[in-house]
């Protein structure tokens, strides 16, 4: 399985954090997935992409070409996918992953959940509605490090209580890492 892992190029101050994005990349390389992410050795990408890698995990970045020849070759991965922009990275996550955690993150990480988030209420695969009523939601889990994603579930939560979203779109907070995996596997 391929699972998307969105997270910053940043290091948060809670080490709590920084801890569940390393579990998170072991035990994706344990399980014998594939780790998506966005392609960078920064910040909590470079934790859970190191980690995954430590467990000899295979590692899939995808960067844009936006950053340097020197950022890009940097990058410790099984295979790099180089990317126009930042769109294309987005879609190409979405298209070649079959779930999607996010950690604790910003406005990038937010706007990618958002992104799978439309994607599963719009039941588009590959570009394409699928129509026929054999659609599938691909997971989204918020891995919901010291009640971080509260306030966004509650927004989440509040748009589907006014009607103004049908479904909450494959999306699922868990608590640990142990939890996320249950819910992929």
């Amino acid at each position: 399985m391929h699972i998307a892992v969105f997270c910053g190029s940043s290091l948060p101050r809670n080490k709590e954090i920084i801890e569940a994005a390393a579990a998170l990349g072991r035990r994706i390389a344990q399980e014998g997935h594939t780790l998506v992410y966005g392609g960078s050795n920064l910040g909590l990408m470079g934790v859970v992409s190191g980690a995954a890698l430590e467990e000899g995990g295979r590692v899939v970045g995808v960067i844009p070409n936006l950053f340097s020849d020197d950022i890009i070759h940097s990058q410790r991965v099984t295979e790099l996918v180089r990317v126009s922009t930042m769109a294309e990275r987005k879609e190409y996550l979405i298209a070649h992953s079959d779930a999607f955690v996010a950690l604790p993150g910003g406005i990038g990480t937010l706007d990618e959940v958002a992104e799978v988030m439309v994607a599963n209420q719009l039941q588009i695969v590959d570009g394409k509605r699928v129509l026929d009523g054999s659609y599938q939601p691909k997971p989204m889990i918020l891995l919901n490090i010291d009640g971080y994603f509260d306030p966004f579930l509650a927004q989440i939560q509040r748009a589907h209580d006014e009607g103004l979203m049908r479904t909450t779109a494959g999306l699922i907070a868990a608590a640990t890492v142990d939890e996320v995996l249950c819910h992929i596997c």
